[in-house]
């Protein structure tokens, strides 16, 4: 057992679900359609139509309603009870009794559950496999599902080295329990806050203007990403070059990749090539 397995069985996790529920109050059309948008433009489609697509910790549901709007045959899991109670309850407020999206609870890092989902047109898994406490192991297990010329479409935090250690030590502060929690809120929701007034004054020449827009980055929201962001443990990051050598090997080819010098994802997708 790992370092990150141990703290896990101890409850030093974060409450991925309990997060995701707070955000579905804020969910409306104008997010959907813009977790829409962002799928078809990282996959370059224009309508998932008949496609067969793994949603890798589905958190909110969002991305598996939005894949599933497009025309895709869904299948949903995640490693948390209450995410996967917010997916049901997506599907259940947009798709009732819909043959064509299935939920479950599983984890990434167990490979005979991946193995036994079947094969998929796409699989995706967006800020997640970072977050298993044995991303390599997930990582390998993610690709495991998708036949041949599928597409992988996956996040995962950029490697700052000495920037992420420091990161790794605050939410770890956060998951340790209550007093760490309400101190790791204290000290850093300002700083964040005023962070995203700098940016909005030089992006948009108003320090407010980068909140009402957040809503545009895949349909999230600002709040709830911050409090993703200082709790989100375990905690594991990679540098893009990492990621492609990682699937290169494993017979993939890089369709699409944005990088990030900063805190946050890089995000790639890659097609799986036919082996002769």
């Amino acid at each position: 057992m790992n370092t990150y397995a141990k703290e896990v069985s101890k409850g030093m996790r974060f409450e991925f679900g309990k997060n995701w529920q707070q955000f579905l109050a804020s969910l409306n059309e104008e997010r959907i359609k813009e977790a829409e948008k962002s799928l078809i433009e990282m996959l370059g489609y224009t309508t998932l139509e008949g496609k067969k697509f793994l949603d890798i910790g589905s958190g909110s549901g969002l991305f598996s309603l939005a894949a599933r709007r497009l025309g895709a045959h869904v299948y949903s899991f995640d490693y948390d009870p209450q995410s996967v109670a917010c997916t049901l309850q997506l599907k259940a407020r947009y798709y009732p009794d819909d043959i064509n999206w299935i939920i479950t609870e599983g984890s990434a890092l167990d490979e005979d559950y991946i193995k036994s989902l079947g094969n998929f047109d796409i699989v995706y898994s967006w800020g997640v496999l970072h977050h298993t406490g044995n991303m390599w192991k997930a990582l390998h297990n993610a690709q495991l599902p998708l036949q041949n010329e599928g597409l992988l479409l996956i996040a995962i935090y950029n490697d700052q080295q000495f920037i992420s250690s420091f990161w790794r030590k605050i939410k770890k502060t956060y998951c340790s329990g209550l007093f760490g929690k309400y101190l790791t809120m204290i000290l850093f929701l300002p700083y964040l806050f005023l962070l995203n007034c700098a940016a909005g004054i030089v992006k948009y020449k108003n320090p407010l203007k980068q909140f009402s827009e957040y809503k545009k980055k895949r349909g999230m929201s600002i709040y709830h990403d911050w409090l993703d962001w200082l709790g989100g443990y375990p905690f594991e990051v990679a540098k893009p070059e990492d990621i492609f050598n990682f699937y290169q090997q494993r017979g993939f080819v890089l369709q699409k990749m944005i990088t990030t010098n900063r805190n946050g994802c890089n995000q790639f997708v890659f097609k799986k090539m036919v082996i002769s």
